[in-house]
């Protein structure tokens, strides 16, 4: 499973150390992103997963200098290359999107501009951050089109997105990505409105993209199976936190924390021999009023009483897996009593 590119000699790209990340709202504050750390090393593909409201989003949002009011980033670093990006002003961050880190977002025909052609779209994404003419734009953008699997480019470039399918609207995207030629690229659920067909068709493009280039991806979704596909490793989000994170045959063949084996449990699989699928009982967290220990917990058929209580540490298994549960926790064999 996954795409093994993971090498002790591979340089670290992004360093994201306890970023916490806050919308202040009339009802309260909600802490959408809580303290969260991972490292991206070149040439890495990442997968976060978890429930809609985990926090995914909010922290490609944030590495992207995207959040806006009333979000706000109240916590930690994100370093690209050694640089914070958090300290980066409004030219910086400018030349930093598109041009050394890109992003998939979830919905085409809500990224496109329907006033203007596609290639207008991908050369003016290209213009900004390289100093080319006219003529090498054009080429650029035919050359980009083709390889990200579109069929007669010259024409296409000429089109509008309404003229597109879903399918192809996807590709345009990956294309007006990649088109700066980016060291790391942020993928929020770029498959999720794409048929079955059609996604496993991306999935193999970003594939072949990624072994060309070498370039780092995050590959922010909610399913498993795009996990299992494209991802070297894994970090698993809940309510605002990681809490599991490791290779991809860690997480699915040996996952530690309830939460990761609640979603293996409701993803279908054609080798089980069971037909219906097991969903996680209860609701996710109010992000409002979280409960006071394990956010989890109140989900969770192993809850223990110490997990009410208190927030588990984040436990260091073995070859970078890590989880945060007080079930492998050393002293949670004196908590055994269930609630």
């Amino acid at each position: 499973m996954g795409v093994s590119i993971m090498s002790e000699n591979k340089k670290l790209l992004l360093s994201v150390k306890d970023l916490a990340v806050s919308f202040f709202t009339h009802a309260g504050e909600v802490k959408a992103v809580n303290g969260i750390s991972y490292d991206l090393h070149r040439g890495e593909v990442m997968g976060i997963v978890g429930e809609s409201g985990s926090g995914k989003s909010v922290e490609a949002y944030s590495i992207m200098g995207l959040l806006q009011s009333p979000g706000k980033v109240v916590g930690g670093t994100i370093e690209l290359d050694g640089e914070n990006v958090l300290d980066y002003n409004n030219e910086q961050l400018r030349k930093m999107r598109g041009g050394r880190i890109s992003m998939i977002f979830q919905n085409p025909m809500t990224c496109l501009n329907p006033v203007y052609t596609i290639g207008n779209q991908i050369a003016e994404a290209l213009r900004t951050h390289k100093k080319v003419t006219h003529a090498e734009a054009k080429a650029a953008v035919i050359e980009m089109l083709s390889l990200v699997g579109i069929p007669n480019p010259e024409k296409r470039l000429k089109q509008y997105p309404h003229e597109l399918s879903g399918g192809m609207r996807q590709r345009v995207m990956i294309a007006l990505a990649l088109i700066c030629e980016p060291d790391l690229l942020i993928a929020d659920e770029p498959t999720t409105a794409l048929d079955v067909t059609i996604q496993a068709q991306i999935l193999e493009l970003m594939r072949e993209i990624q072994r060309k280039t070498h370039m780092a991806i995050i590959f922010i979704t909610h399913n498993l199976g795009v996990v299992s596909e494209i991802c070297d490793r894994v970090s698993v989000m809940y309510a605002g936190k990681i809490v599991e994170t490791g290779l991809v045959d860690d997480i699915f063949y040996s996952p530690a924390h309830p939460y990761t084996l609640g979603l293996l449990r409701s993803m279908p699989r054609v080798d089980a021999d069971y037909e219906r699928l097991v969903p996680i009982k209860g609701t996710p967290v109010d992000m409002l009023n979280p409960p006071k220990g394990c956010a989890f917990a109140p989900r969770c058929e192993q809850c223990m009483h110490i997990c009410m209580k208190e927030n588990p540490p984040t436990l260091e298994l073995e070859n970078g897996h890590a989880v945060r549960c007080w079930l492998v926790a050393k002293n949670a064999q004196t908590e055994k009593e269930s609630v």
